[in-house]
């Protein structure tokens, strides 16, 4: 009785297998069989060779998954989780001129460079317009110009929040509303800011938000790189808490900074000679420039919508 149960199951399967092949196939116009000798001529596409740029992408692994790396990945892990907490721990509990020799010794690479000196134009703080690669873009920008920096950020977990050794306030999105504790923070002293919105990880800069080019007479663009072995210190689908453990658990992270030569804001734009679009237009190219990457009229909202199907609120 057991036997026939199982032989009549097997039966059952077999005929909705067919049923369902003879279904697909009637869709399907060109069938290619590839061979084994094809296989082995297969290379990797090189990346100037896609059909499409490749803009938007997510997941933690920055290397290609072969046995080697994959080999390297798990065996690295369980150091590299005690490392990243580490270096966390170190630069949040020690002074600058002790944690920075430390954590360069663990394998962490900070290059800066300055075009020209900047000046004060007004009582106001100095105005730092960036492009986004991770959490830790205003850390470092603070690392570089040696003080203090209130970072404003669109979109931030509470943790990172938290656990920030820099004032962290978080944008509305509301233009009115942010444009008016911008210019209350500058006051208060030097801000920075992302307008894109979001990270980007390959050679690309997503559209420049335009509040910021009537807040400020001068502001100067910065220009951020990062380079990572193993692990992206950005997600769009995943927690993004993890995201600066992530960056400080590859080997040797590093991190880029350049500040260029200021740009005039808010006057030009009050006396009608343009518009804040324009200045934003002008701090996107000239941050492109300076990094050899592309500038794009892509929003947040483009890739988490494309990546997260969502338009990434935390």
């Amino acid at each position: 009785m057991f036997t026939s149960h199982i032989k009549e199951d097997k039966l059952c399967n077999s005929e909705y297998l067919i049923n369902y092949t003879n279904y697909f196939f009637i869709y399907v116009q060109e069938v290619y069989l590839t061979k084994e000798l094809t296989k082995k001529e297969w290379q990797y596409l090189p990346r100037g060779n896609y059909p499409k740029p490749l803009i938007f992408h997510d997941g933690r692994l920055a290397l290609k998954p072969t046995p080697t790396a994959s080999l390297a990945l798990f065996i690295w892990l369980p150091f590299g989780t005690l490392l990243g907490i580490l270096r966390a721990l170190i630069f949040l509990s020690l002074p600058q001129n002790i944690s920075i020799p430390i954590l360069a010794f663990s394998g962490m690479r900070l290059l800066s460079a300055t075009s020209t000196p900047t000046s004060r134009s007004s009582s106001k703080g100095q105005l730092y317009v960036c492009n986004h690669r991770t959490l830790l873009d205003p850390l470092y920008l603070s690392l570089v110009v040696n003080k203090p920096l209130i970072s404003v950020i669109y979109s931030v977990s509470r943790m990172s929040e938290i656990l920030s050794p820099i004032r962290t306030i978080r944008l509305s999105r509301d233009r009115n509303r942010d444009g008016i504790m911008m210019k209350k923070l500058l006051d208060q002293g030097d801000l920075v800011v992302c307008p894109e919105g979001t990270t980007c990880r390959e050679n690309f800069l997503l559209r420049f938000s335009a509040l910021f080019g009537e807040m400020s007479e001068e502001i100067v663009p910065v220009a951020m790189d990062t380079d990572v072995t193993m692990f992206y210190g950005t997600t769009a689908g995943g927690l993004k808490c993890l995201d600066p453990l992530f960056f400080l658990m590859n080997p040797t992270p590093s991190y880029t900074v350049q500040l260029l030569a200021p740009v005039p804001g808010a006057s030009t734009c009050q006396d009608g000679g343009r518009s804040r679009f324009d200045v934003a237009n002008e701090v996107q190219r000239e941050i492109g420039k300076a990094l050899g990457f592309k500038c794009t009229g892509l929003t947040r909202k483009d890739k988490y919508m494309v990546l997260a199907g969502n338009h990434g609120v935390v």
